[in-house]
């Protein structure tokens, strides 16, 4: 529980926060001066007096500093507004924090989340995302995390957010997981950080080993290098250090190097992905390690795949995973997925593809049998997922880079998670079961068959309708405050039409698709499309968070067999 309030003292303008705290709680604040040669400070007090004070003297208009402050009771947090910018507060106890969360007392309204509590899909609770992370289970409980900047809504240095669930779905915000590099912090001109990476369970006890790309723009030899971090406690990172220094020699590689993704090879062994380029295309590099730990000892393997469709430039986020079988089976098939940096369809339009190659993986080759798009719509990037049992689960970011940019604020989400697995030699990527507990209550079960609008309560709604024969014609209209929104079949195939100007927005189809059963999930600001169980799926994020107001179901009579709309709450 907290408040904030602002009061006039001594003729400063002094902001106070307030909050009822547990007597163990930590806080982290971030603070920076906001005039050069003049200190920023902010002070903590409870019944018994002020028990802590935090100061910078920076004024850069990134470098918001870091501090650890642990006090509980009847809290306040003062700090005089003229002098001092805070940019994100909150608190949480370290005993129950995995299973509570933290509270978030302040952000500024420059990195605030929008204010959408029927969205059902995971948004950080403050600034900037974008690739999803280390995505697991881990001390038997699912764990995201993501590039993240805390302060504000644009690209910036990166640091690891967190998240936790029990079911993939209701997340739980946690503490920041891993930092820049102090260097960086301290010189905000010189952007990078934390990039992508993966995760894997400790090897002798409780925990996990994070592995990532540490980027520092201009340095030599190498602006990527790879590193790898250890937490015991699933909270916070500890120390990281080097694990790869520079990239292969003699392989023509461009300065890419980047995302390592780490999994269990068939022969037992640690491998990783990395992404990277070359003259004939994006690369996609493969270590491997002895070191049971995967802390030591990486050594490099070769190029795993050489990928050239779409004029792509350098592989991002690979991920490797058995499909249709145990990975020590030899006719276990395995699906490599990768996303294609500054690829172009051109027949389409769309930019920044994501592909998903399935054929069988030895241990140090890879040897395709067939690849499809992962999704028709582009905004499921930088994709990662692993196996949880018997079942892979994936989670991807609900944007593309093609839409954004440095001056661009761009709060986004993450995808519905999805399984991934074969069927009748098909790659199927279905959202995972647990999404039917979204469902509130029923919208309708007969207008939107018949052809008649069908109003919604709010922008939360799943449409699931079944056609006559595959590939039956059908549009259907959504109506949206500022955007064209359709989902339509027609004879060029399954398609998403977004945007006002139709020969400038891209065209997202899946060509030749004919699917005979539709299920459709709509939030504040994206749409998801799901054909014939995953057999083809569509992702579109849509500008703002304008809800979609209602639908209309056009098809020759008889084409539809029976729809039923949902309203969905998280």
């Amino acid at each position: 529980m907290s408040d904030s309030q602002v009061r006039i003292a001594a003729g400063n303008t002094i902001r106070s926060l307030h909050a009822e705290l547990p007597v163990n709680a930590t806080f982290h604040i971030w603070l920076k001066a906001t005039k050069p040669d003049v200190s920023g400070s902010l002070s903590f007090s409870n019944v018994r007096g002020k028990f802590g004070e935090v100061s910078v003297t920076n004024a850069e208009e990134h470098e918001f500093r870091i501090f650890h402050v642990f006090g509980g009771g009847s809290v306040e947090l003062d700090y005089d507004t003229d002098r001092t910018s805070v940019s994100v507060a909150y608190w949480f106890a370290l005993a129950d924090v995995l299973e509570t969360g933290i509270t978030v007392l302040h952000t500024n309204p420059g990195n605030a989340p929008p204010k959408i509590p029927d969205s059902y899909h995971f948004r950080p609770p403050f600034g900037w995302m974008n690739d999803p992370n280390g995505f697991g289970r881990f001390g038997g409980r699912p764990h995201l995390f993501y590039q993240h900047y805390s302060h504000g809504l644009r690209w910036n240095t990166m640091h690891w957010g967190h998240a936790v669930s029990s079911d993939y779905l209701r997340w739980r915000h946690m503490p920041i997981f891993l930092f820049p590099s102090e260097d960086l912090t301290a010189r905000p001109d010189k952007r990078g950080g934390a990039y992508s990476g993966s995760a894997i369970p400790l090897a002798d006890g409780p925990g996990i080993r994070v592995f990532f790309t540490e980027q520092v723009q201009d340095r030599i030899p190498e602006q990527q290098i790879q590193l790898t971090a250890t937490s015991s406690d699933l909270i916070m990172a500890g120390d990281a250090h080097v694990i790869l220094p520079y990239r292969p020699l003699d392989q023509g590689l461009t300065a890419d190097f980047r995302d390592p993704y780490v999994f269990r090879g068939p022969d037992g062994l640690w491998k990783m992905l990395l992404g990277s380029q070359s003259d004939e295309g994006g690369v996609v590099l493969l270590y491997e390690t002895r070191d049971y730990t995967a802390a030591t000892g990486w050594t490099y393997v070769g190029k795993l795949l050489v990928e050239k469709h779409y004029r792509t430039t350098a592989i991002e986020c690979p991920c490797l995973l058995p499909l249709d079988g145990p990975a020590t089976d030899p006719a276990t098939r395995w699906v490599l997925i990768l996303g294609l940096m500054n690829s172009e369809d051109q027949s389409t339009r769309r930019k920044n593809l994501t592909m998903a190659i399935v054929g069988w993986f030895d241990g140090r080759t890879f040897a395709k049998e067939f690849e499809q798009e992962l999704d028709f719509g582009t905004d499921n990037y930088a994709f990662q997922a692993f196996v949880d049992g018997d079942a892979i689960v994936g989670i991807g970011w609900l944007a593309n880079w093609a839409d954004t940019g440095p001056a661009i604020d761009f709060p986004t989400a993450m995808t519905l998670p999805r399984n991934i697995h074969l069927s009748a030699g098909e790659l199927h990527t279905p959202p995972i079961g647990a999404a039917e507990s979204l469902r509130s209550h029923i919208l309708d079960r007969t207008r939107l068959a018949a052809g008649e609008q069908v109003s919604f309560i709010n922008g939360a709604v799943e449409i699931l309708f079944e056609l006559e024969k595959p590939g039956a014609h059908f549009r259907l209209k959504l109506q949206h405050p500022t955007v064209r929104l359709e989902v339509v079949v027609d004879d060029e195939g399954l398609a998403i039409r977004h945007g006002d100007d139709a020969a400038e927005s891209p065209h997202y189809i899946a060509k030749g698709a004919r699917p005979k059963r539709l299920r459709i999930f709509l939030d504040y600001g994206s749409i998801e499309v799901f054909a014939d169980r995953g057999r083809w799926a569509g992702t579109k994020r849509i500008s703002g968070f304008d809800p979609v107001q209602s639908a209309r179901l056009i098809a020759e009579a008889g084409a539809v067999l029976h729809a039923t709309v949902w309203a969905l709450k998280p």
